[in-house]
């Protein structure tokens, strides 16, 4: 739970730093970059002789889901929508993370999908608002596939963990991140306008901190505190760090203008909902 807890407040600071300072870079090749830094992070520890071939290629697909098919729809997402709403709209997660355990083990539990179900109501109530309607809708749907993929990632993770505890989570990071610069880098490659692309010293900055420590560090401890965690707990604290995202998004990188008492009171509404949540899944 400290790792998921880490995690989220490190996190937090990549939604406005991501809209504030790369919104004009291809989000393509900064999701490349990002996890091609995080490869090189732990591609000394990796152990290739301890994994089988099953085992090695099993990993390339759970990280070219969880990391770069999630990253190809999260990072265009920033095209569509300003940061505190891709935070925002990433409050389905942990629904989803507790109906793929739930099919892939044939197991229900409606504890975890009541955590699930806080953490998303806390999660609304921060940021609610009139629904709108154009390219909102597009970078709606680029997050719930982004959604979907970290969610499957994790639990997949999680479960092949469980089956090979005695290798440690740093001997194979690596093969994860692989996957993942495969798909986005295929992405970037077909996609990314070669011609234009400009990066200034300040932007190579940011993705370089993305790289090595939001996506390095950060997914590393993520899916080290996923295999230590149940289900249900590890659904609620996918939302554990979208108020500190909203509120550092828009009181840090300048999203608003003003400090208002009703944003005040949904942020701390929705910040004991999910933490209700995440006590509801410790029980």
């Amino acid at each position: 739970m400290v790792y998921l807890g880490i995690v989220s407040l490190l996190w937090a600071f990549s939604f406005g730093l991501i809209g504030s300072a790369l919104s004009s870079v291809d989000s393509f090749f900064v999701s490349t970059v990002r996890l091609g830094c995080a490869t090189l992070l732990f591609l000394p520890f990796v152990r290739l002789h301890k994994l089988g071939n099953s085992d090695r290629l099993r990993l390339i697909v759970i990280g070219a889901v969880q990391f770069g098919l999630m990253y190809a729809c999260y990072m265009q997402a920033f095209q569509y929508l300003p940061s505190h709403q891709v935070a925002l709209f990433s409050i389905f997660t942990p629904v989803y993370v507790v109906v793929i355990h739930s099919l892939r083990n044939q197991f229900f539990s409606y504890r975890y999908l009541v955590a699930a179900i806080l953490a998303i109501m806390g999660a609304g109530a921060i940021k609610a608002q009139s629904i709108p309607t154009g390219d909102f809708w597009v970078g709606f749907g680029l997050m719930q596939l982004a959604n979907l993929s970290f969610a499957y990632g994790q639990v997949a993770y999680r479960e092949w963990k469980i089956k090979n505890k005695e290798i440690p989570d740093q001997e194979v990071f690596s093969m994860l991140t692989i996957g993942g610069v495969f798909i986005v880098g295929l992405a970037s490659f077909i996609l990314t306008d070669w011609s234009t692309l400009e990066v200034s010293e300040s932007e190579w900055t940011a993705i370089l901190y993305l790289g090595f420590v939001a996506s390095g560090l950060g997914f590393y401890f993520w899916n080290k505190g996923a295999s230590r965690t149940n289900p249900g707990l590890l659904a609620a604290f996918n939302n554990g760090v979208v108020p500190l995202a909203v509120l550092i998004s828009l009181y840090i990188f300048g999203e608003s203008e003003s400090f208002s008492i009703e944003k005040s009171i949904r942020l701390i509404i929705g910040s004991l909902l999910i933490i209700a949540g995440i006590f509801t899944a410790t029980k």
